[in-house]
């Protein structure tokens, strides 16, 4: 077993901010650097205290040193460069969503089962501070029986990149669906999705898409459901990337905006003579849990609000990290299963769940609400 990786980050736009993690990380041995804008490569490897700089995507399939590759590229190039890297014999991980058809998932997990490397979904819910308390809830069963859970991701794309013009929501669903399925024990089995309102023409014609909104209600094998809302176009909703766990105890609810802290409410029996539960609600900071990281990356978990003069302190709490303190995360996961053999968590079966159940949704959609079956990978 080796005992660095020697990975390639490839595309600096929001990648750029994984290349320190990876620059830190202990057991990565040489970082490699690409983006279609050599300059931004540069920058990057300038501020991070130096990294490779690849001519080209194709130089990195065929260096042998590079054992693994990031990709944080647009989502039209995630499925046939995750295919690419996998081919290549190198480990890969790659930004959501996984692919934007049924066709290319099954490719990437053939390409993962052949080459016999590590395939990882960047998912960035999945190691929030969010997630990871409500996933401790559950680990000490103060959910109680989880009841149904509910999923939200709320953002305008006026003028981002041209390939989000237009894009169907749940295409891009995962941050919405990924907390409900790790949360549920179980996979997504079935789906009835639903389009609603209406969109500038412009922004239909490149996908045959017309709804800025899609609500879907899934149904995982083990009996639970789940709901998620995904809204992309011309709705006026404060940014949020939300999850909500309801239990027979207690439940968690994200705050209204993406940084505002969850809301967390117990029930307890009736009071004598009363009717009807006796519920709490408390607004609950959450806490940063970084303890499973090695000590180099702690402060990433923390971003700017790291302070190195009184460092214990300014990392207990949950704040500042990218995307709630998720991307160390990603970041130590794809490299330590990588090293030693074993699955990343967000493995292609997982990542192939949850992107599915997306593709899905828009058909559902597109057939006003038809029940649509998920595949399993």
């Amino acid at each position: 077993m080796k005992d660095k990786l020697n990975v390639a980050l490839v595309g600096l736009g929001f990648g750029g901010a994984f290349a320190g993690i990876y620059r830190e990380h202990p057991s990565v041995g040489e970082l490699t650097l690409f983006d279609v804008d050599r300059s931004l490569a540069e920058k990057t490897a300038a501020r991070i205290g130096g990294a490779g700089i690849a001519p080209d995507f194709e130089a990195i399939l065929r260096d042998p040193s590079i054992d693994a590759v990031h990709l944080v590229t647009p989502i039209p190039l995630h499925a046939e460069q995750s295919a690419a890297v996998l081919e290549a014999g190198k480990h890969c991980a790659c930004t959501v969503p996984m692919a934007t058809s049924l066709r290319d998932i099954r490719r990437i997990v053939e390409a993962k089962r052949k080459s016999g490397k590590n395939y990882m979904m960047m998912e960035t819910t999945l190691y929030t501070y969010q997630f990871l308390y409500a996933e401790r809830m559950k680990t000490e069963g103060r959910f109680g029986k989880i009841q149904v859970l509910r999923g939200s991701h709320y953002q305008d794309m006026a003028g981002w990149p041209d390939y989000w013009m237009g894009l169907p929501p749940m295409w891009y669903g995962t941050h919405a669906i990924a907390p409900m399925v790790a949360l549920s024990g179980s996979r997504i089995a079935r789906v009835h999705a639903f389009g609603s309102g209406t969109m500038s023409e412009e922004l239909v014609r490149r996908y045959g898409n017309p709804f800025p909104v899609e609500t879907a209600i899934f149904a995982f094998e083990n009996g639970l459901k789940g709901e998620a809302t995904r809204s992309l176009f011309e709705t006026a909703r404060t940014y949020q990337e939300g999850m909500f766990v309801y239990g027979s105890d207690a439940s968690l609810e994200w705050g209204f905006a993406d940084n505002d802290p969850p809301l967390i409410t117990t029930l307890a029996p009736p009071r004598e003579g009363r009717r009807g539960g006796v519920t709490e609600t408390t607004v609950t900071p959450m806490p940063n849990d970084y303890s499973d990281l090695p000590e180099a990356l702690w402060h990433f978990t923390v971003g700017g609000n790291f302070d190195p003069l009184n460092p214990q302190e300014s990392l207990k709490t949950g704040a500042g990290g990218g995307h709630h303190g998720s991307h160390a995360h990603l970041v130590h996961e794809f490299v330590s299963s990588s090293l030693c053999g074993r699955r990343p968590r967000i493995d292609e079966i997982l990542g192939a769940n949850i992107t599915a159940a997306g593709i899905c949704a828009h058909e559902s959609a597109l057939r006003d609400g038809e029940e649509v079956v998920i595949p399993v990978f």
